[in-house]
């Protein structure tokens, strides 16, 4: 399949959605439809206004920027970067203010709760979020032996439902969230 290339005429100026079908092909819209659409990229125009409004941190543009928390924290804990960098992608598509419908939060949407557990003080700080992140991945990781699909599984849907069904729960979202994952991890890799 060859790689899409996206160009958008300068004058432009529209907060661009993404979605993701269950066959890997990738939708782009200025004016969502379908409540699976998510933001892809803010309209640089109208998100200056906001951030000067609301006094809100830049989103990401490049992944590159984290690359050196990403790094450190990987080492930290011993956890893949590959890793971190495939959930950072599936979670967040890389902006570190991103927010759920659910409330999770930052570039590995960590809920409320978690990250209290995690001692993360400011889930849109992208150190703290990722140092969280990658903590709770360790400790998944650690649970489950290593296994990193059962450990996406339960980032995903949480650890009770793991040991629920004893291995990945028979969700759909979370048999293509952990698909998903490692997919990202390979070509990070």
């Amino acid at each position: 399949m060859a790689p899409a290339v996206i160009s958008w005429p300068a004058a432009a100026s529209a907060d661009i959605y993404r979605y993701e079908d269950p066959e890997g092909t990738l939708h782009f819209t200025d004016a969502p439809t379908d409540k699976r659409f998510k933001i892809f990229m803010r309209d640089i125009k109208k998100d200056r206004k906001l951030r000067t409004v609301f006094k809100l941190p830049g989103y990401a543009r490049n992944p590159a920027e984290f690359e050196p928390i990403i790094a450190a924290y990987a080492k930290e804990y011993g956890v893949d970067s590959s890793l971190i960098k495939a959930v950072i992608h599936a979670e967040s598509g890389y902006n570190p203010n991103a927010v759920s419908r659910k409330g999770a939060q930052g570039l590995m949407q960590l809920m409320p709760k978690t990250a209290q557990g995690l001692k993360v003080n400011n889930s849109l700080d992208p150190s703290d979020n990722i140092r969280g992140g990658v903590r709770y991945l360790r400790f998944l990781l650690d649970t489950f032996k290593g296994n990193e699909s059962l450990a996406l599984a339960a980032y995903n849907s949480g650890m009770g439902s793991v040991a629920k069904y004893g291995g990945i729960p028979p969700y759909q979202e979370t048999q293509d969230y952990v698909a998903k994952v490692l997919s990202y991890r390979n070509n990070y890799r």
